[in-house]
């Protein structure tokens, strides 16, 4: 690989040619079995922790919470169904938006995956109330996209894994 042959390679190691080459034989079937799954997990990992802090503090009320989590640059997007789309910046404005959300009796919000993304969904009184996409980077929430269209949202076929929803 690197253009050295196995005899130098094996005095450095002091073992024989054929050691060296059946040293570096294990290495490429160890690279080549080396999983990069735990990086992603942990990035996933990180994303979830976000999306439930973010959650939380809305459920609870907490606006320097709220504020802790998302970008202070973090552009909201919202799409109502009345044809346009609501745009909402600034890390304060949304976290103003999330709280007024979380006052509405019987929301419910749950952690999900939205076209593979980190997000959320809201149920309210056992039915679906909106769903939302999130960026997440760097620990903090910069962008969110919010589908709260009543007909839209109807035709969706969501598969909840959560019963408490």
């Amino acid at each position: 690989m690197f253009s050295v042959p196995f005899d130098q390679i094996s005095a450095i190691l002091e073992r024989s040619p054929q050691a060296a080459r059946q040293l570096a034989s294990r290495a490429r079937r160890r690279i080549r079995g080396a999983s990069t799954t735990p990086d992603a997990d942990a990035a996933a990992q990180q994303e979830e922790e976000v999306v439930e802090a973010f959650l939380a503090a809305a459920r609870d009320g907490d606006f320097d919470a709220l504020l802790a989590v998302l970008d202070p640059d973090i552009v909201e997007r919202v799409d109502t169904g009345s044809g346009t789309i609501v745009e909402v910046r600034g890390a304060h404005n949304v976290a103003r938006r999330a709280m007024a959300a979380s006052q509405r009796g019987g929301l419910v919000g749950r952690r999900a995956l939205i076209n593979g993304a980190p997000g959320w969904v809201s149920v309210l009184d056992g039915e679906l109330f909106a769903i939302a996409a999130l960026t997440v980077h760097n620990g903090r929430i910069t962008t969110m996209d919010i589908l709260l269209d009543p007909a839209r949202l109807a035709r969706l076929d969501l598969t909840l894994f959560d019963s408490r929803l």
